[in-house]
């Protein structure tokens, strides 16, 4: 499995984040400037709702702004990790169908982010192959390099959880 933590050559992504259909964003904490240096993210207001997969104090939103925690690690999830991302991607699809803006974060924005994304794309009419192909041309050649979260996400979240509650 290739994961953040054991592929040190996985680069930072050059945008904080990136709309991957119409009001649904991905992103992360950290990017890499136009000098080359890494920078932290910072949201404010920009969006209507933001979920965060991976928290770090001081990166926002600002107060006002609907804030949805779920801490998941970027490696294998058990079944309660992967209903919260089913939630998420749920609660992500019901706002961008009221019309209201919303950003997925991880770390670079590109597996955590790119689970809930890719779930919230299936929930709404798009397969799981079509989801995959459309995160990575909009974000980054890099997202969901995670193979553990692209099976998860062809087996089926629900299924996944079902068989992952089954090993615990």
């Amino acid at each position: 499995m290739r994961t953040r933590g054991n592929q040190p050559e996985v680069p930072a992504p050059d945008t904080p984040w990136d709309e991957i259909v119409p009001g649904l964003w991905m992103g992360g904490h950290e990017v890499r400037a136009r000098s080359g240096q890494l920078e932290f993210v910072v949201v404010r207001d920009e969006f209507d709702l933001v979920q965060t997969l991976l928290r770090l104090p001081g990166h926002g939103p600002d107060r006002g702004v609907e804030h949805q925690v779920w801490p998941i690690p970027d490696g294998p999830l058990d079944g309660t990790q992967l209903a919260g991302v089913i939630r998420l991607a749920q609660a992500a699809a019901e706002a961008l169908d009221a019309g209201r803006s919303v950003l997925v974060r991880c770390y670079h924005g590109y597996n955590r982010s790119g689970l809930v994304v890719a779930q919230t794309l299936v929930r709404r009419g798009h397969s799981t192959e079509e989801a995959i192909r459309l995160i990575r041309s909009r974000r980054s050649p890099w997202a969901l390099h995670n193979d553990l979260f692209v099976e998860y996400l062809r087996a089926g979240l629900s299924t996944a959880r079902l068989l992952e509650e089954l090993t615990e």
